[in-house]
């Protein structure tokens, strides 16, 4: 088990920092998605501020979804202050080891790794998590996390029939809805695959994410046209497929407290 850093135990809370990264507190655990931190990553200009100190300090543990460089970003990973133990995709532990981590753990889709009072689930993902410079393929996942609340972190992924039992009676479902290209390719989601991602997950709260914090500069106008565009698309559908879902739109740096409440009814 995964010792957490001593401190307060609130209300569970959720932050959007950005892209992919979000910041889950619950049960005086504090967890961080596939941290971007910086403002360039590769390609990529950050739209806004740089995420505060308030997302990278006290943290537990560090979830990486799979090794593209826009989710796992070695440099931000050094910005992380204290001392998190790293949860990657098991073929991603040598890379991070080669660059100087030390608390690494693989975990393949089926592992379930106590943190604290917490349960971090590794899920499916139907996205291809290979990075270049390591070669071979590699699995992408996703992490639902259980405790007072459970939530659901989809990083990358397409639809994929096991949606519908992935975690029965989730709180929250944090879903990509958009990307920074020109495309999404069928193992992304967009905001209708989105949607109906949410209809077979079923969460009582659904909050969009990677959209609106990088893009290309080259684009940077046509970035700034769409930028509020994807989010409202999503809530659209939603409010179509999965009427019983609520959406909250967060922009980055922004997040509420997950309160409990009435699981909806299926259908």
């Amino acid at each position: 088990m995964i010792e957490p850093i001593p401190g307060a135990a609130g209300a569970p809370r959720l932050t959007y920092v950005g892209h992919g990264t979000v910041l889950v507190e619950m049960d005086g655990v504090r967890l961080l998605t596939d941290p971007v931190l910086r403002r360039w990553i590769g390609p990529l200009l950050r739209r806004g501020p740089l995420p505060g100190a308030e997302a990278t300090r006290d943290l537990d543990a560090v979830l990486i979804t799979h090794l593209h460089p826009d989710h796992l970003d070695a440099a931000s990973l050094r910005l992380l202050r204290g001392d998190p133990v790293i949860l990657v995709p098991a073929h991603g532990v040598a890379y991070l080891r080669e660059r100087g981590f030390r608390r690494v753990l693989g975990v393949t889709r089926g592992d379930e790794t106590a943190v604290g009072p917490l349960v971090v689930a590794a899920t499916k993902a139907d996205h291809s998590g290979r990075r270049h410079s390591t070669g071979g393929k590699g699995e992408a996942l996703g992490y639902v996390i259980r405790g007072r609340r459970s939530i659901y972190v989809a990083g990358d992924t397409g639809l994929f029939p096991g949606m519908k039992d992935l975690e029965p009676g989730l709180d929250v479902a944090c879903l990509p809805i958009d990307g920074w290209g020109p495309r999404l390719p069928e193992d992304h989601l967009d905001p209708l695959r989105a949607a109906q991602a949410l209809a077979m997950l079923a969460p009582r709260i659904a909050v969009p994410i990677h959209w609106g914090a990088y893009y290309p500069p080259g684009l940077a106008e046509v970035w700034r046209g769409r930028r509020t565009m994807p989010p409202r698309v999503f809530a659209g559908h939603a409010a179509r497929l999965a009427p019983r879902v609520e959406v909250r739109v967060l922009e980055p740096g922004e997040g509420f407290e997950v309160l409990p409440g009435a699981q909806p009814p299926a259908g």
